[in-house]
C-alpha cells in the first residue's frame, strides 16, 4: 500500500483518495436531499418548499463555515482537524435521524455544514502539500473528483434506498461512513505539528483584486442557476413530466454524469479558453433552462435537458475555480475556502429563489425560470472578466508548512492564463 505522504513520481500520495472519499460523503449529504424533500417534507410535517430549507441552510453553513474554518485551522494540527471535522459530521447526521422536529434537523444540517466547511479548508492544503508543487492540481482535481462523483454514485444511490427506507436511512448510512472515514484519515494523515507560515494578515490583504471577485460573482451565479432547478427537480418530474416517482433515481444519475462530464470538459478546455468556454457554456446553461419550462412535460426532453444543464453549468466550475486561486496570488488559502462559499452562496440563494418561485403563480416551472434568469446573469461577471484580460501574471505562493516528521515544502510559481 502507497504511503500517507510518499509516492511513486506518476501516483499520487494515498492520503489525496482518503481525503477525495471524504468529499464524496460530504457532496453525496449535500445534494441527496434533493431526491428525498417529498419524503422528508411529509415525514416533518412540512411543505415541499419549507423542506427545501434543509439544502439552503447547508449552503449557509458552508458559507459561514469555509472561510472561518480556513482561518481558525490555519496554524492548527491538521490531523486533528480533519478528524474532529467527520467526528462531527458523523454525530451530525446521526442528531438529525432521531429527530422529529424539523428545527432539529435544520440545525444538525447546519452543524454538519460548519464541519464540511473545515474539511474543505485543511484538506486542499494537505492534498497540495503531501502531492508537491509538480502534483498539487492533479491532487485538487482528485479532490474535486470526489464531490462530482457523488452526483454520479452517490446521491442517486441515496436517492433509492431513501425512496424504500424514508430519508433516515441514507443518513444513518453517512454517519456511519463518516466514521470510518475519520479512522482512515487518524490512521494515513502524518502525525506532525504542522504550522502555516502564511500571514492571517497577508490572506487578507490579497483579496482586494477586482478580477477575483468577478471570478466568485460568476461561481455564485452559475451555480445558483443550475442549483435553482435541481433543488425542486423531484416534483417536476413526477408531477409535470409523469416520471414515476421509483425512476427519479436514474435521472439524478442522468443529472450527475452530465456533472462530471462538464467537469472535464471544463478542465480541459479551461486552460487554453477560459473566457470562451466559460462565456459559451454559461449562455447554453441559460438557454437550457429556460426551454425546460415549455418542454418539462415531456419525460424524454425533461431527461434530456437535466442532463444539459448539468453539462454546461458544470463546466464553468473548474475554469473560474481556477482562476479565482490564481488571481488570489499570495492568498490562495482563504481563495480555495472563498471559492467554495460562492458555490454555496449560489446553492443557498437559488434554492430560496426557486422556493418562492415554487409557490408563486410559476408554480412547478418555477424554479427552472429562476435558474434560467440566474444563469443568463452569469455572463455579466465573465464578459466583464473578458473585457478586463487575464493575461497578466499572477504570482501563487504555495501553502508553506513545517513540522516534526515532514520536510518542509514551498513552491512559488508564476501563473498566467490565457485568453
Amino acid at each position: 500500500m502507497p504511503s500517507a505522504t510518499g509516492s511513486a513520481p506518476d501516483r499520487l500520495p494515498f492520503v489525496v483518495w482518503v481525503l477525495a472519499a471524504g468529499t464524496f460523503l460530504m457532496g453525496t449529504t449535500e445534494f441527496v436531499i434533493a431526491g428525498l424533500l417529498p419524503e422528508m417534507a411529509a415525514d416533518l410535517n412540512v411543505s415541499v418548499s419549507h423542506a427545501g430549507l434543509l439544502i439552503t441552510a447547508f449552503a449557509v453553513g458552508m458559507i459561514v463555515g469555509g472561510p472561518t474554518m480556513a482561518m481558525a485551522t490555519l496554524r492548527l494540527p491538521r490531523r486533528h482537524t480533519l478528524v474532529g471535522a467527520l467526528v462531527v459530521f458523523a454525530v451530525g447526521h446521526a442528531v438529525a435521524t432521531l429527530s422529529t422536529s424539523f428545527t432539529v434537523v435544520l440545525t444538525a444540517r447546519v452543524v454538519t455544514a460548519l464541519a464540511t466547511g473545515a474539511f474543505w479548508a485543511v484538506g486542499f492544503v494537505i492534498a497540495t502539500t503531501t502531492a508537491g508543487p509538480a502534483s498539487a492540481t492533479r491532487a485538487v482535481g482528485v479532490m474535486m473528483g470526489g464531490l462530482t462523483l457523488a452526483n454520479v454514485v452517490g446521491v442517486p444511490i441515496g436517492s433509492f434506498v431513501g425512496h424504500y427506507t424514508g430519508w433516515r436511512g441514507p443518513f444513518w448510512a453517512l454517519a456511519v461512513l463518516a466514521t470510518l472515514a475519520a479512522a482512515f484519515v487518524g490512521r494515513f494523515i502524518p502525525r506532525t505539528e504542522q504550522r502555516a507560515e502564511v500571514s492571517v494578515r497577508a490572506e487578507f490583504r490579497t483579496l482586494g483584486q477586482g478580477r477575483l471577485w468577478l471570478a466568485l460573482g460568476a461561481a455564485v451565479l452559475i451555480m445558483g442557476g443550475v442549483l435553482a432547478t435541481y433543488t425542486y427537480i423531484t416534483p417536476l418530474l413526477t408531477e409535470r413530466a409523469g416520471i414515476p416517482a421509483g425512476a427519479v433515481p436514474l435521472v439524478l444519475i442522468a443529472f450527475g454524469i452530465g456533472a462530471l462530464s462538464g467537469t472535464a470538459i471544463g478542465g480541459h478546455l479551461g486552460d487554453s479558453r477560459p473566457m470562451t468556454t466559460t462565456i459559451t457554456a454559461a449562455a447554453a446553461t441559460a438557454l437550457i433552462l429556460l426551454a425546460l419550462v415549455p418542454a418539462s412535460n415531456s419525460p424524454v426532453a425533461a431527461i434530456a435537458l437535466v442532463f444539459g444543464m448539468a453539462l454546461t453549468g458544470f463546466t464553468v466550475n473548474p475554469v473560474v475555480t481556477s482562476l479565482a486561486v490564481r488571481f488570489a496570488g499570495d492568498a490562495p488559502t482563504l481563495t480555495s475556502a472563498l471559492t467554495t462559499s460562492a458555490y454555496n452562496t449560489g446553492i443557498a440563494a437559488g434554492s430560496a429563489l426557486a422556493g418562492q418561485a415554487l409557490d408563486s403563480s410559476l408554480g412547478l416551472t418555477g424554479p427552472a425560470l429562476t435558474g434560467a434568469v440566474l444563469a443568463a446573469l452569469t455572463l455579466l461577471p465573465l464578459i466583464a472578466l473578458a473585457l478586463s484580460g487575464t493575461t497578466r501574471p499572477s504570482r501563487i505562493v504555495a501553502h508553506h508548512t513545517t513540522g516534526t516528521g515532514e520536510p518542509q515544502q514551498a513552491a512559488d510559481a508564476t501563473a498566467t492564463t490565457a485568453r
